[in-house]
């Protein structure tokens, strides 16, 4: 084995840790985030306004992270994300403590900077990579997922009734977690980009880049494949509970969902390699589509479980395959402008994504099975503009990219 590639693959072991101890507070967040609102908001159409800041917060600090990390390097950008993660826990904790729906707000937009920065483990995947092992990192470090997927419904478990304050154990257990964070990221071993040089290649302009067809593709189906993720999965815990079901069923069902997320990446850069990502990306797409079939065919627990289940295949396609095309669009000095740009329009578009959620989900009918059929339908017109992006892509082309 190289020297090259040992180094990759001791980075994707760390980053690997990484997604699945700190990656285990997005799924506390997304379980606890609407219920918590629903305790303080003013109004229950606000409930979800908490996950809705999580995801405004990773839109607003997308850009100015990679521009950090290019500047200092990823360990110095994971480590301030950590930080930032766990201030935000403590003023959510804060907010439940004292009642404040605001606090609880501000709480949730400091979250979004850890979020901003855990979108990047896929990307920091590939920064020693040989081309070969690029498919096969990012799909291994999604794959850590898998175990913040066990552990965070877990952490919510074991702890939402362990104070008198219900989840206020919780957020403060997500504040020890990010402290872990810089002892971990101690043994990433990517080099600090070099200082610019004044005669270097500085790479296209963010306008030619985004007048490229495949970049606007990657980006557009990285979008809507997490868009609608986050738009159905922020309803969830809401709808499982306003059917009548316990706080305990929707933690079961969302770790599911998050294991669907990341098991299908033991073998995503495989099929990548072999199908290519236009295919592999449609194929998320179909399997999205058929989650909104199965969530409005009933409200049973085996309904949630499977539409669940299926949203997060369809997720897991969609946005590594994304992913995979965006990272072969552009040259390394492009790096940091191109991924925060992708990373601030796929974060916009799960910020309203979320927002609309618990709008459609509390204020679309009277009752929880109409708000839940709402969310659902309102997948149908983007799966299409992904669809329709890719056909337009392929035919361009007349090769899979």
């Amino acid at each position: 084995m190289s020297a090259g590639l040992a180094r990759a693959r001791r980075n994707v072991v760390v980053l690997i840790l990484a997604q699945a101890f700190l990656g285990a507070q997005l799924p506390v967040n997304f379980i606890i985030g609407g219920l918590a609102g629903q305790m303080l908001a003013p109004n229950p159409c606000l409930a979800t306004l908490p996950i809705s800041m999580i995801i405004l917060g990773t839109a607003l600090s997308a850009r100015p992270m990679a521009g950090y990390m290019q500047r200092n390097g990823r360990r110095a950008g994971f480590t301030l994300a950590v930080m930032a993660g766990a201030c935000g826990a403590l003023v959510q904790a804060s907010g439940l403590y004292l009642g404040s729906f605001w606090l609880l707000i501000a709480g949730s937009t400091l979250t979004g900077i850890y979020m901003a920065a855990h979108a990047f483990y896929r990307f920091a995947a590939t920064d020693t990579a040989p081309p070969e092992f690029e498919a096969n990192a990012i799909s291994w470090v999604m794959a850590g997922g898998l175990a913040g997927a066990i552990i965070g419904p877990a952490l919510v478990r074991l702890t939402n009734d362990m104070t008198a304050i219900p989840f206020l154990g919780t957020y403060m257990a997500v504040v020890l977690l990010n402290l872990t964070g810089p002892i971990l990221f101690s043994f990433l071993d990517i080099p600090k980009p070099p200082a610019p040089n004044p005669d270097a290649p500085q790479g296209r302009s963010l306008a030619t880049i985004l007048r490229t067809p495949v970049v606007i593709v990657s980006m557009i189906c990285a979008m809507v494949s997490y868009a609608l993720m986050n738009l159905v999965m922020t309803s969830t815990p809401l709808a499982v509970v306003g059917c009548g079901f316990r706080p305990e069923n929707a933690a079961d069902i969302v770790s599911g969902h998050v294991l669907a997320m990341y098991a299908p990446s033991f073998f995503t850069g495989a099929l990548i390699r072999r199908f290519g990502t236009t295919r592999i990306v449609a194929i998320g797409l179909a399997i999205l589509a058929g989650a909104g079939a199965v969530a409005i065919a009933g409200v049973t627990l085996t309904n949630f479980f499977v539409a669940l289940a299926l949203l997060g295949i369809g997720w897991n396609f969609g946005y590594i395959g994304a992913t995979a095309m965006l990272a072969r669009a552009h040259s390394p000095e492009e790096r940091g402008r191109v991924q925060g740009m992708n990373d601030m329009f796929v974060f916009g578009g799960v910020f309203l994504a979320s927002l609309s959620s618990g709008g459609l989900m509390n204020c679309a009918g009277g009752t929880a099975q109409a708000g839940w059929v709402a969310v659902n339908l309102a997948m149908i017109p983007f799966l299409v503009l992904a669809g329709a992006s890719l056909i337009w892509l392929a035919r361009r082309r007349n090769v899979a990219v």
